[in-house]
């Protein structure tokens, strides 16, 4: 919900300030309406219902894929396109994700979008391929993860949908506050960059519980890399790295790298070997290898051979890797795939 016109509601109201408070409790618990919140006056109940709507952001459209993976496509009050997707994990799959594993089995692990489209252009990406509207706010990350804890415990979160979460950040760390009264704690959230310096720095500074850091590299070559990624221009990855190595050592945890897999253009052998020369000290990062999605894009995922032959090489280096399990392939789960088909 849009927590400015909550506020601003209940003191026009009237209402002690402790009522946002009683609000947002039954919200981050999944309420579906204002009637569920019953330690609220009724009066005050049939206000909010007419005047601050429960989600900020309108439902266009949702897909429920095989695996159990759920994608929605949201419009904003302006309307602006976003995603989010809901990926369900059981028991040993739980084991495979940037955003750490669950010891109990059964994650459920939410792909929050931090922007409407995206600014940076990978050419592999279906979101890059959009118009960028805007910067989410706090409350539009938030109710995306309330949308799908309505319907039920929810307890991991990445961002690594729809746009670059570091120019975002301070939107993005505002929901991260938030984010435990819903179910998701610090530990078992994720915010990827394609290497946005001033954001990695920003989070080298944040106080507060640790936030994992995840980075995706995509091409151990700096020339590669920049036609992949455009950002590279600007942000190169060796200087990228030296700052995730200095958010490592400020925070004591390892670095996600996510490694897309893309056939015959980042998935040979020696590609591995030279990545594995970049990223030292081998305590410091963790390698994801993720297969592609297709997208409409001219890229094509590497085949299991291919993949399985560019972990091996990682992993006789010593370098700690692991295959990303494919989800939601056959409902375009794909970031932006939703929206730039819709």
């Amino acid at each position: 919900m849009d927590r400015r016109l909550l506020e601003r509601t209940l003191a026009d109201l009237g209402q002690p300030a402790f009522r946002g408070g009683q609000v947002w409790e039954w919200a981050a618990r999944g309420a579906g309406s204002y009637g569920e919140m019953t330690n609220l006056p009724v009066g005050l109940r049939d206000e909010l219902e007419r005047r601050v709507p429960l989600s900020s952001l309108t439902l266009e459209r949702e897909a429920l894929a095989s695996d159990g993976t759920e994608k929605a496509l949201f419009a904003t009050a302006d309307g602006r396109p976003l995603e989010t997707v809901l990926m369900r994990y059981r028991g040993n799959d739980a084991k495979d994700s940037t955003s750490g594993p669950n010891p109990s089995g059964g994650r459920r692990s939410l792909c929050l979008s931090s922007q409407s489209g995206c600014p940076l252009t990978c050419t592999f990406c279906a979101t890059g391929s959009m118009k960028f509207g805007r910067n989410l706010t706090a409350s539009e990350i938030l109710d995306q993860a309330l949308h799908f804890r309505r319907k039920e415990e929810v307890d991991h979160a990445v961002f690594m949908g729809m746009g670059e979460p570091m120019l975002n950040i301070d939107a993005v760390l505002a929901a991260c506050e938030r984010l435990p009264d819903v179910g998701i704690h610090p530990s078992s959230t994720t915010i990827s960059t394609v290497g946005w310096i001033p954001g990695i720095e920003r989070l080298i500074a944040h106080e507060g519980p640790t936030i994992r850091l995840a980075l995706s590299l995509h091409a151990p070559e700096e020339a590669l890399r920049s036609e992949l990624m455009p950002v590279n221009e600007r942000f190169p990855l060796a200087d990228v790295l030296d700052a995730c190595r200095r958010w490592h050592e400020a925070r004591r945890r390892k670095v996600y790298i996510e490694y897309l897999m893309l056939a015959g253009v980042n998935d040979r052998v020696e590609q591995a070997a030279a990545l594995a020369r970049l990223l030292v000290p081998r305590t410091a990062f963790k390698v994801n290898l993720i297969p592609y999605n297709p997208t409409a894009s001219e890229f094509q995922g590497s085949g299991r051979e291919a993949i399985a032959a560019f972990r091996d090489a990682l992993s006789e280096r010593g370098v700690p890797t692991t295959v990303r399990l494919t989800r939601g392939r056959d409902i375009d789960a794909a970031c932006g795939q939703l929206a730039a088909r819709g």
